[in-house]
């Protein structure tokens, strides 16, 4: 049996992007630059790009990745990599982002870590601490909140933690202090396979169709999501024009 395998959902059709995962970054595709990224993830015994586009498929194949294809009737990425999983002989997945070509594979080890270490434990996750007003406020970025052991307490798009200082409009307040930091959501996952299939077939609840969050499904049905702080920002490519920012990024060599 493997330890622990990653896996990249990727898929063409998009609105905002379509065909992102092929789209050209420094002579590469952006899913070949995720997939070097992720494999040098010292915790994964295997990795994989689950995909319901032939394109995607031959583009992975052709740089000597593994790719799987899946079924196109997917709503979510996590579906996707269920699918995968159901058919590996594994104990932990990694839902690997395939959007953002500066993964840190130091951040996939840290969550097969906390699974390896807490055998209760079927969920971690990342974060990082926000360092703007405009982060906060940006709907777009995911927030989280944990308790004092690291465990996830909320996940919103919203500005959280509030704070009453707040009413003034001077929300940098909350940068003044080293307590209740906000921190952003890192969209990398760690589960453990039986876990990762229950879950796939649980119902969605009403803050996940709230927030459109599919991790408020496992904290309205009691689970522990562990959230690990680490210093890797995400800087995701959601829109063309986000391709020469991280380029740049790139032959900086972040």
């Amino acid at each position: 049996m493997r330890k622990a395998i990653g896996v990249i959902p990727a898929r063409y059709t998009s609105k905002r992007f379509p065909g992102k995962a092929l789209a050209n970054l420094l002579g590469k595709p952006i899913i070949q630059h995720i997939y070097e990224r992720a494999s040098g993830a010292k915790s994964l015994d295997y990795l994989v790009v689950a995909t319901d586009d032939e394109r995607i498929y031959d583009c992975v194949r052709s740089f000597g990745g593994n790719a799987l294809m899946t079924s196109s009737e997917h709503p979510t990425g996590t579906d996707r990599i269920a699918e995968v999983a159901s058919n590996l002989d594994c104990e932990i997945v990694v839902n690997i982002q395939g959007d953002e070509p500066l993964l840190k594979p130091g951040v996939v080890d840290s969550l097969v870590r906390a699974l390896s270490t807490d055998q209760q434990l079927n969920i971690s996750t990342a974060a990082c601490s926000i360092e703007s007003v405009e982060e906060l406020k940006d709907l777009n970025i995911v927030k989280v909140v944990t308790d004092n052991s690291g465990f996830a307490l909320y996940f919103s798009r919203a500005p959280i933690p509030y704070s009453l200082n707040n009413l003034s409009g001077d929300m940098s307040r909350i940068f003044s202090t080293n307590s209740c930091r906000p921190l952003k959501h890192i969209g990398v996952y760690a589960y453990r396979k039986d876990f990762l299939l229950r879950f796939s077939k649980l119902p969605q609840t009403p803050l996940e169709n709230q927030e459109h969050l599919e991790q408020l499904r496992a904290l309205e049905n009691g689970e522990k999501i562990r959230v690990i702080v680490c210093d890797y920002h995400p800087v995701a490519v959601n829109l063309p024009e986000d391709i020469p920012k991280v380029a740049e990024m790139l032959r900086a060599g972040l």
